[in-house]
């Protein structure tokens, strides 16, 4: 017996297949008009421009957010708005890439003239090679569905799909052409994770100034402990007289004296320091630093400058809460 579960799962498993099909029949019909609109995109000196109405200008609005986190400056122009003053940011170098199941979406072709008169280049998204669109455009490519995932062939599914795919294909082939790089996808996406590993620096991260645990060298063992516990990062670095790091003190390396007993607490800094500790440059990579904390089984690491003075610390709970 199917059930209602059952069936509402074969039905969503058709309307995947079925705009996948799509894509595939679209895929095939792809020719030489694809490689020209990405050649006319690679050489555009001005922007480039997607339009396009309704859910068609949905999708305008994703491939102009693809194309300029990939390496290509693009931007959305609504075509009503475009009839309305939007016009004055088409110039004679521009690309306008326009969105048009049809081809005969009354907005879009009521700017086509507007366009042809700045010397736009234009490119067209449609299903219908014989529209006016397709017409007066430079480039067509061809976004043709047999029919809507909709089951009156009427809302924009399938159609939109596929108008996105090619979308996708123009922006990672021009992707390519121009050898973006990773870390140039990464500075167009600061917040996201690829972006934070390959441009977060340990400057971006540490502690600094006053925040920062430090004594000087003839600091007693007691205001050495102050100094660890009252910063709260279980260690403190110690100084020479010319403010450069010497040593470096742990919480394990207090548990470690009160083992060992004795009269401890009337010991320098000097003394009981582990000399010459690690330190990482502020020009760290913050990806690199959480790395090494990682190889050496330590939770912070001090930050020095090139005559090995302090300038911060960084602890690997701040590195990996940030997702690196």
């Amino acid at each position: 017996m199917i059930t209602e579960i059952t069936k509402t799962v074969s039905e969503g498993r058709n309307i995947l297949m079925q705009e996948a099909d799509a894509i595939r029949k679209m895929s095939e019909r792809l020719d030489d008009s694809f490689a020209k609109a990405v050649d006319l995109m690679l050489a555009c000196k001005g922007k480039i421009i997607i339009s396009g109405m309704g859910k068609s200008g949905i999708i305008a609005q994703k491939i102009a957010a693809t194309l300029s986190s990939t390496g290509t400056t693009a931007i959305f122009l609504h075509p009503a708005d475009a009839a309305h003053g939007d016009l004055g940011v088409v110039s004679k170098n521009d690309t306008v890439i326009c969105l048009s199941k049809s081809g005969m979406t009354e907005e879009l072709n009521f700017i086509i003239p507007a366009l042809k008169e700045r010397e736009a280049t234009i490119i067209a998204f449609t299903g219908n090679s014989r529209s006016h669109l397709a017409m007066n455009a430079h480039v067509v490519l061809d976004v043709g569905v047999e029919q809507e995932a909709c089951p009156y062939d009427l809302a924009p599914t399938t159609s939109t799909t596929a108008m996105l795919a090619m979308g996708d294909a123009l922006a990672i082939c021009l992707m390519q052409k121009k050898n973006f790089t990773d870390l140039e996808f990464a500075l167009t996406h600061p917040k996201g994770s690829l972006g934070r590993q390959l441009t977060m620096k340990v400057a971006d991260v540490m502690v600094r100034e006053d925040a920062v645990p430090l004594v000087s060298e003839e600091a007693p063992l007691t205001e050495l402990i102050l100094e660890m516990t009252s910063k709260r990062y279980g260690v403190s670095g110690i100084i020479d007289s010319e403010g450069r790091l010497t040593g470096i003190f742990t919480d394990g390396d207090l548990r470690r004296l009160v083992q060992n007993g004795g009269n401890f607490l009337t010991r320098k800094a000097k003394e009981v320091m582990t000399a010459n500790p690690k330190t990482v440059s502020s020009e760290l990579l913050a990806k690199n630093c959480l790395e090494l904390l990682e190889t050496y089984r330590i939770t912070q690491l001090l930050v020095c400058d090139e005559e090995r003075r302090p300038v911060g610390l960084v602890h690997i709970h701040d590195l990996v809460s940030l997702g690196l």
